[in-house]
């Protein structure tokens, strides 16, 4: 057993847990223990693949691929930093773990020689709903250009509460009414590049789902991604609406 940055494993049971990976990574531990990965970049893929210093990580790696054995790995869209090539292939290795993701991802499932866990792997479109052994994943729309036009958001059901990942994705107003209310958590981009909310639209996606809090993402790891915290910190909090700005490696209860 390696020593993990991330305590998931020493997490209490009966509660249920997120845990701030980086970029727009989470990791949630449901009350019985199942552990369920959102959009995880845990490598050095992008600038590799990219080629340049604006996809430099610039944020320390807390966690190896081969770390945690998830009941459920979420990738929203193929882009690299949401499907990580260099660690879906090593998370799957197990032959337990099931993968979500959306339709264009099968382009990297063959790439990655993922072909052969394929009774693992699950293409989910916006309205899919997936029952698992203690919680339920909900596949919503989400409008990240033509770049991922298949890209999809999933509301993560588990002990009694509704946490949102929006996935990347611009300000739908129009769509807010796909997501039941109350919501216990929402988590959504802030970094305002490649068809992403920025911190404005986050607070105003905020203030139209009214979640008992909002975590925003999608900043601090690429010097070309962009993205301000603070200001989204300062509207919230003039706004006086509940957040909470995760430390790469942070645990929030519920």
């Amino acid at each position: 057993m390696k020593d993990l940055a991330i305590k998931v494993l020493a997490a209490e049971p009966g509660n249920t847990h997120i845990f701030a990976t980086g970029q727009a990574g989470f990791i949630i531990k449901t009350a019985e223990g199942r552990l369920i990965a959102i959009d995880l970049y845990l490598s050095e893929c992008v600038e590799r693949l990219e080629g340049h210093m604006g996809y430099k990580r610039l944020l320390p790696k807390l966690l190896d691929a081969d770390e945690l054995e998830f009941d459920a790995v979420i990738c929203t869209h193929p882009h690299w930093d949401h499907f990580d090539v260099d660690a879906v292939p090593q998370m799957m290795a197990n032959g337990i773990t099931r993968l979500y993701c959306s339709v264009e991802c099968e382009k990297l499932v063959e790439q990655t020689g993922l072909k052969s866990l394929e009774k693992n792997i699950t293409y989910v479109r916006p309205g899919d709903i997936v029952d698992e052994d203690g919680f339920a994943l909900q596949f919503v729309n989400c409008d990240h250009g033509e770049g991922a036009p298949d890209a999809v958001g999933v509301v993560i059901h588990t002990d009694g509460k509704r946490i949102y990942e929006a996935g990347d994705t611009c300000l739908r107003l129009d769509r807010t009414g796909e997501i039941k209310k109350p919501l216990d958590v929402l988590i959504a981009p802030i970094n305002g590049a490649y068809g992403n909310m920025d911190a404005d639209d986050c607070v105003r996606l905020a203030e139209a789902l009214q979640p008992k809090l909002t975590i925003p993402c999608h900043f601090g790891m690429f010097a070309s991604h962009g993205g301000d915290p603070g200001r989204f910190f300062e509207l919230m909090k003039v706004k006086d609406l509940p957040m909470l700005l995760m430390t790469q490696g942070e645990k929030y209860t519920l």
